[in-house]
């Protein structure tokens, strides 16, 4: 069972598992207030973020979010909508003096489409940003006596599964989800996903002894999504309003993008009732429309309740009895 409601106690101290919409918003346009999307999965009183769209540094302090308990990050993709703030997070949530880290933290993301072409992946993306800001992280590490950034970042390309052979932007094959990530909190396990041309997408799925949560990232309707959501307590996925942009002047390529690389509301029903998914939460709202039509959609293809994601609110998986073993 999920609850659309807080826990008793601040989530940095509160058991069990919630989940943490951020922010909501798609895409590198401000359509709404709603910050970019970014998602916190809170274990205990330990987190991890996925992705880091625009607002995320101040949304994670609003929800009370300290980098102290921050245990790992993951990148679905890097488009910029769902990277563009990892420099202020990382400089932010960093050190004693902003409660910030001071043990090393994974960022776990995809590695370059194409090495050959000199594009980076994650872990040159996070390698320019800290030289970007080397003169004011080697200040503070003098003058405030902070740890060596460089050091406590630890980013990992994830290796694609030999089932991910002759995947690419615009078609991966059917594939089981493969594990990315474990601690004593989480196994987390990701999939591809289909957001063409972007390669690699992924989806993430975090398994706890609270229950399990899916985030799609961003994706058309995809059967991987559905194979990693099996018997989730919580998906959180994507929806695009294709009306929203049918009806303005947007160019033919871009209405061609959010058809061909967003799931639809119906979409992300199917997808739900193949995983046999108990809640669905949607964000990453590509387009605008009301509540009532966000959910109506999934509803023609799911039984399920579904809930239309606001930045800061909190999801918690209530467990049918305490849980007895650690998921790792």
């Amino acid at each position: 069972m999920t609850d659309r409601v807080a826990p008793d106690a601040p989530l940095d101290q509160a058991r069990g598992l919630h989940v943490v919409t951020l922010g909501t918003a798609a895409g590198p346009a401000i359509r709404s207030e709603c910050p970019g999307i970014a998602t916190a999965i809170v274990v205990d009183g330990r987190f991890y973020l996925v992705d880091f769209g625009l607002g995320v540094t101040r949304a994670a302090h609003t929800a009370g979010l300290r980098g102290e308990n921050l245990k790992a990050c993951f990148v679905t993709h890097l488009h910029s909508d769902h990277v563009a703030e990892i420099p202020a997070y990382l400089l932010w949530n960093w050190g004693r003096p902003v409660q910030g880290f001071t043990e090393p933290v994974q960022i776990l993301g995809p590695g370059p489409a194409d090495p050959s072409s000199g594009t980076v992946g994650t872990a040159g993306l996070v390698e320019h940003v800290l030289q970007a800001y080397s003169y004011d992280i080697d200040v503070r590490m003098v003058d405030e006596g902070r740890p060596s950034l460089y050091e406590l970042v630890q980013v990992e390309e994830i290796e694609l599964p030999a089932s991910a052979a002759g995947a690419d932007g615009e078609h991966t094959p059917q594939m089981d989800p493969f594990m990315v990530y474990q601690d004593e909190f989480v196994r987390v396990s990701a999939i591809l996903v289909e957001h063409p041309p972007i390669f690699p997408a992924f989806a993430f799925r975090f398994d706890t002894a609270y229950g399990s949560v899916v985030v799609s990232g961003d994706t058309t309707e995809s059967l991987n999504t559905s194979t990693l959501a099996e018997g989730a307590d919580l998906l959180v996925h994507e929806a695009v309003n294709l009306d929203f942009y049918r009806a303005r002047d947007f160019a033919p390529e871009f209405l061609n993008h959010q058809e061909i690389s967003h799931t639809t509301p119906a979409g992300v029903g199917r997808v739900a009732t193949r995983a046999g998914a108990a809640r669905v939460v949607l964000s990453h709202l590509a387009g605008v429309a009301t509540d009532a039509e966000w959910t109506a959609g999934v509803a023609t293809e799911y039984a399920g309740p579904v809930s239309v994601a606001r930045p800061g609110e909190v999801y918690t998986v209530v467990p049918a009895e305490a849980p007895a073993t650690s998921p790792a």
